[in-house]
This record gives structure tokens, C-alpha cells and sequence, in this order.
């Protein structure tokens, strides 16, 4: 009798170990590319099969079996029966026929294979938006669709991308591997800049309808947890960790009932997600603990940190934010630091002395609509009114997310109700 459960079943293991199956058969094959082709085959078998034939016990060594055999068939296929077909169909036997009984995960690799995965997908010789599609594809285990839902564009941009990412990859000769000590500060950055992105898209969509897209923060939280598993003593991987716990914390209270943005002065503190604060300043503590100072992602999950333990917006330490900013701007300096840093100053100094530092950056940010909402705040807080509406409208013009730009439109409605209360 057929099981009901088998879709469900097949999609509930392919999340969980999709980068275990994919990581394992490019150690097997030595083929990044080949792999991931090779789960995509077990993956489509096994929604064939199991809904017919029932679960296996070994879900996931069923996945594992049966894109080893696709290899083996594929080598046979191409008359290559060299030492890499007789050692894959060696390791078949060796784990035993049936798939449901086979392949037990090799306790000494799983981990290297899954942070070669996140190295490989995340390699410097791709394009920033394939390594996002990529790692979210072979380390998140998210179809093709689910990756075109989460970033607005169609299923064949990013079939593309991927496709051309892959290709890209057999090209350069990448090796399936944990790249060398020397080499790996340098990469490592790629893979958290990648994480990173793809959390950012999701705490504050840049376009459609939600300001939080939930599905890829969460999945951005989930890839920074397995690589602070893998790599536990990197500083900035808890760090990064740390920024991504203390940033979702309040997710809970930045959406209203009706799904717009609030405020993080009118926010009910109370709402913020307190495991989530306590994880996140665990993974904290452990990157301090490193001794070798903060990196930048470090750095901003101390200026979230500090969010975290204030009991109001009046009660937040201002000044240590702007300190840390300015730490942050020698390491890591860009026109948004620079920009988060004047609204701190304008907490903690009065909007007049926050002004010069945003019209310092008015060529650096020309398409944000960040930039004329911020001077647009500070010019309201200063009493003009004109050029706070001019800047405002100019934000909206900018902004492409719906919930961002309502919001803007309120301001702007007070800032005319306010004019024509004031009015002779």
C-alpha cells in the first residue's frame, strides 16, 4: 500500500541533509558539479518511489545509495573503468546492496564534506548573486522555485545562475575540498559575506509586499549555526552568529497587526524573542573569548548587543554605539556604516550634529532610498518642515518595498497635518 507520507518525508530529509548527501558524493566523485546533478537524480527517485513503496528506515543513506549507483552507471556508461569506478563500486559493497540498509555516514568526514560544500559554493571565482543561489541550493537544500520566490526573480534566472555557477566551477579546476590554512581567512569571508546577504534580504526585503521575509532569515540562521558547529573557535563565525540571533530577536515586534512596520522606539520590548538574546550573546561572548578582537561582524552584534539589554530607546547607550560604529568604519568602512553611525549621533549628540555626516554621503548612496529617509528625519527633528517633505517624497520615489514606503507616506501625511495645524 502506498504511504501517504512519502512526499512529505523525502522533503523533510533533503532540508536536513541535502549538504551531507551533496558533500558526500563530491568527496566520492571528486566532482562538485556531478554531485549535486546526482542528488537532484536520487531526489526525484526517491518521490517516485517512496510515496509507492513506503519509507526506507535509512532515508538518507537511500538518497546517498542511490546517487552512488547514478555514478556508477555513469562511469560505466562512459567505458571509464578506471580506479575511480572500481573504488566507488568497492565502497557500494562494502555498504551493502539494498539501500535501505547501506550507507552509514563516515563520522571523520561529515563535517569536512559539509564545510567544503559551503567553501566550494561560496568560491571567489563566482558572481555574488550564483554564490547566494548556489549555497542556498546545495547547502540549504531550497528547489530552484523556493530561491526565485525568496529573491523576486523568475525560476529560470536562477536555473542560470546555478547552471553557469556549476560550469563555472569545472572550469576553474575548483577542488572539492576545505581549502589550506593560507587560504582559508581570505574564503571564509566569501562564506559569511554570502550568509550574510541572504539574512539581510530577509530581515528587510527589498521589494514586494513583507518587510520580513522569515523563510530566508531563518535559513541565513540555520547555514551561520552549521558553520559555527563546523568552525568553533572563528571569532567572526560567532560573531556573525551572534549579529543574526540578536537581529531576529526582534522580528516578533517590528511587524504591527497589520503587517507594517514598527518603529524600533514604539516596539514593545517584551515581544523581542529572549532565547534568541541569550544565544546570541553566547556566540558573543565565544568570539571575545577568541582574543584576537572583533571583526566586523562582530562589531555589529556588539552595537545589537547593546540594543538588547537597553530597556528603552532613551535608555540605550548612544555614545558606546557610536564608538563602536567608529570602530567599525576603520575596519570595514562604507557609506551605510557612515550612515548608521549619524543616526546614532543623532540619539546621542541632537540631529544638528548628525546632519553634516549624512550630507557628507550624498553622492555615496544615489539609488538608497535610506539615505533621503534619514535626512528627512533629521531635518523634521530640526524644525524644517519644507526640506523634510522634499526628502521624504524623494524616499519614497527610492523605496521598493510596499511596508517601507507606506510608512514613508504616513510621515509625510503628519509632516502636511502638521503644516496646516501650524498655519495662519
Amino acid at each position: 500500500m502506498a504511504d501517504p507520507t512519502g512526499r512529505e518525508a523525502v522533503a523533510a530529509v533533503w532540508r536536513i541533509e541535502s549538504a551531507r548527501i551533496v558533500g558526500a558524493l563530491a568527496r566520492y566523485t571528486g566532482d562538485f558539479g556531478l554531485a549535486e546533478d546526482l542528488a537532484q537524480e536520487a531526489l526525484a527517485e526517491a518521490l517516485v518511489t517512496w510515496p509507492r513503496d513506503g519509507v526506507p528506515r535509512n532515508r538518507a543513506g537511500w538518497l546517498l545509495t542511490v546517487g552512488r549507483r547514478r555514478a556508477i552507471d555513469l562511469y560505466r556508461r562512459r567505458s571509464a573503468l578506471d580506479d575511480r569506478y572500481a573504488a566507488l563500486a568497492h565502497d557500494l559493497d562494502e555498504g551493502g546492496d539494498a539501500p535501505d540498509g547501506g550507507i552509514l555516514w563516515d563520522p571523520d568526514q561529515i563535517d569536512d564534506d559539509v564545510l567544503a560544500l559551503m567553501f566550494t559554493s561560496c568560491h571567489p571565482v563566482l558572481s555574488r548573486e550564483a554564490r547566494v543561489a548556489l549555497t542556498l541550493r546545495v547547502v540549504g537544500g531550497l528547489t530552484s522555485d523556493e530561491i526565485a520566490q525568496a529573491f523576486l526573480v523568475p525560476t529560470a534566472t536562477v536555473q542560470a545562475r546555478i547552471t553557469r555557477a556549476k560550469k563555472t566551477l569545472g572550469a576553474a579546476r575548483v577542488p572539492f575540498a576545505v581549502p589550506p590554512a593560507a587560504e582559508r581567512a581570505e574564503r571564509l569571508g566569501s562564506v559569511l559575506s554570502v550568509i550574510y546577504l541572504i539574512f539581510t534580504e530577509g530581515s528587510s526585503a527589498s521589494s514586494g509586499e513583507a518587510l520580513i521575509r522569515l523563510d530566508l532569515a531563518s535559513e541565513a540562521q540555520r547555514l551561520a549555526r552549521v558553520l559555527a558547529r563546523l568552525m568553533p573557535d572563528e571569532p567572526e563565525v560567532n560573531g556573525l552568529l551572534a549579529l543574526l540571533e540578536l537581529t531576529a530577536a526582534r522580528f516578533p515586534a517590528r511587524i504591527g497587526p497589520g503587517g507594517e512596520p514598527v518603529l524600533l522606539e514604539h516596539q514593545d520590548r517584551r515581544r523581542w524573542d529572549r532565547p534568541a538574546i541569550v544565544r546570541g550573546r553566547a556566540a558573543l561572548a565565544r568570539a571575545r573569548r577568541a582574543g584576537r578582537g572583533l571583526g566586523a561582524f562582530g562589531l555589529q552584534a556588539a552595537i545589537a548587543e547593546c540594543h538588547a539589554l537597553a530597556p528603552s530607546v532613551g535608555a540605550t547607550d548612544w555614545e558606546r554605539i557610536v564608538l563602536i560604529y567608529e570602530a567599525l568604519g576603520r575596519l570595514a568602512p562604507s557609506p551605510v556604516v557612515e550612515l548608521n553611525r549619524a543616526v546614532a549621533v543623532s540619539m546621542a549628540r541632537g540631529p544638528a550634529a548628525a546632519l553634516p555626516i549624512v550630507d557628507g554621503l550624498s553622492d555615496a548612496l544615489p539609488s538608497s532610498h535610506l539615505l533621503p529617509s534619514v535626512r528627512g528625519e533629521l531635518l523634521t527633528r530640526l524644525g524644517r518642515t519644507g526640506e523634510a517633505r522634499a526628502e521624504l517624497v524623494r524616499a519614497v520615489g527610492l523605496c521598493g518595498n510596499d511596508r517601507e514606503r507606506t510608512l514613508l507616506e504616513k510621515k509625510i501625511a503628519a509632516l502636511d497635518q502638521d503644516f496646516r495645524a501650524t498655519a495662519p
